[in-house]
């Protein structure tokens, strides 16, 4: 019987353990988780998502401040066409949130930057533009495009010296998606280096509608793009994501021809992962039953997280001008359409209840949205509980190691040696 250890990923010169950790934003997927899967020989994202915020939390630097103090007066205007970020600044932050990660490297893997272009930020090509380029300028090894289609996003950096160099890749959840994006961006001449298969038990935002995500499998996409792509003489890894508990899960799509799998909910309970330590408990308490599917988030995409999670009608004030990186271009956002809808509709109420949109980036900031795959629940299965009802927080090392060398459907605890 095979395990995860008995195959390999390779892209270009590299050869790797199959095992990707997601880029959960924002910083759930830390650096120092990152670097862990790298040591390891796997594969590690960051997130660019809100990288100002993160850089702020861990260089005590003021860009979020800055950014309020000069667009304050602009707080009670709903029109938020005005609150523009510093292209300067975000191209700052964003070499120092990858030099951090890339100067501390160590292994034979690679570390990634997930890029989200829902961030749009109120100037999405501009934007994107700058965070892509910055990663790359910065020596991040590779680049996954995530949330959209990223019909442009190619030739936003096809005249960076390391266009062709570094790894780019791209997430899509069906072959639809994947069509598009090598048919618009097949003018650069450049293929993705992998694409990132994307099922409807992920964690966080899919790429499924709210009524028919469970119409969806995994195993049936993969198939039919592998089928396609065999068809088209195309040879790109491909490296399926969202539901994956397990080993044994993983070897079962590597032997049907996948290049890797992108693994993310059991990394959430781990030391090295960025979510606190009482919010870690939640999700290894979190039942079946307490986690949901909804449509809460201002980018339009269904959203999986658990229902108790604090921000979810909570009702808070907008901040676009500290944040503001769900803005459209014409400075817009589902949520502050909602926020204003509940405050017209409730003029005497001190603080508003808004149930059906969340202010993201404010409550992804404090951790009180908390998304997670849909087998959260089994996490409690992967630890052991104390006397004081806390589970033990696992390594990152542990769980790589469980995934790379477990058979059988098994899962280790703890104290079980993963080699």
């Amino acid at each position: 019987m095979k395990c995860v250890d008995d195959f390999r990923l390779r892209l270009g010169q590299h050869e790797l353990v199959p095992i990707v950790i997601g880029g959960m934003g924002v910083d759930i997927s830390t650096v120092e988780l990152a670097l862990e899967a790298a040591r390891l020989g796997g594969i590690g994202h960051i997130s660019d998502a809100m990288v100002p915020t993160v850089i702020d939390r861990h260089f005590k630097t003021r860009f979020v401040k800055d950014k309020l103090k000069l667009y304050k007066a602009n707080v009670p205007n709903p029109d938020k066409s005005l609150v523009k970020f510093n292209l300067g600044e975000l191209e700052e932050a964003t070499r120092m949130h990858v030099r951090r990660a890339m100067d501390a490297k160590r292994g034979d893997g690679m570390v990634f930057i997930n890029c989200m272009e829902k961030l749009t930020m109120n100037a999405p090509r501009e934007t994107l533009k700058v965070r892509l380029s910055a990663a790359l300028d910065a020596g991040i090894d590779g680049v996954t495009l995530a949330a959209g289609l990223h019909l442009g996003s190619f030739g936003l950096i096809e005249d960076h010296p390391r266009f062709r160099d570094a790894k780019l890749g791209i997430i899509v959840s069906s072959l639809r998606a994947l069509q598009l994006f090598l048919r618009k961006n097949g003018r650069t001449g450049r293929l993705p280096d992998y694409v990132v298969v994307e099922g409807p038990l992920a964690g966080g935002h899919l790429g499924f509608g709210i009524e028919d995500w469970m119409k969806h499998d995994l195993a049936g996409i993969v198939a039919e793009i592998q089928a396609w792509l065999k068809s088209e003489q195309l040879d790109i890894p491909l490296i399926p994501a969202g539901g994956i508990f397990t080993g044994s899960d993983a070897t079962a799509f590597l032997e049907k021809g996948a290049g890797a799998v992108q693994v993310a909910t059991r990394f959430t309970v781990t030391r090295e992962c960025g979510l606190p330590d009482p919010v870690k408990q939640e999700y290894f308490k979190a039942d079946e039953d307490d986690i949901e599917v909804n449509g809460i988030s201002p980018t339009g995409y269904p959203m999986r997280m658990i229902k108790s999670s604090p921000g979810i009608g909570a009702g808070t004030h907008p901040n676009c001008e500290s944040f503001g990186y769900l803005l459209d271009a014409n400075g817009r956002c589902s949520y502050i359409d909602a926020y204003n809808r509940e405050v017209a509709a409730h003029p005497e109420t001190r603080k508003v209840k808004v149930y059906d949109k969340t202010c993201l980036c404010t409550h992804m900031r404090d951790f009180d949205i908390w998304t997670c795959g849909h087998y959260t629940y089994r996490l409690k299965d992967t630890s052991t509980r104390g006397a004081d009802g806390d589970y033990a927080l696992l390594t990152a090392e542990h769980v790589f190691r469980d995934y790379q060398f477990s058979k059988d459907g098994r899962v280790a605890l703890p104290s079980d040696p993963v080699t």
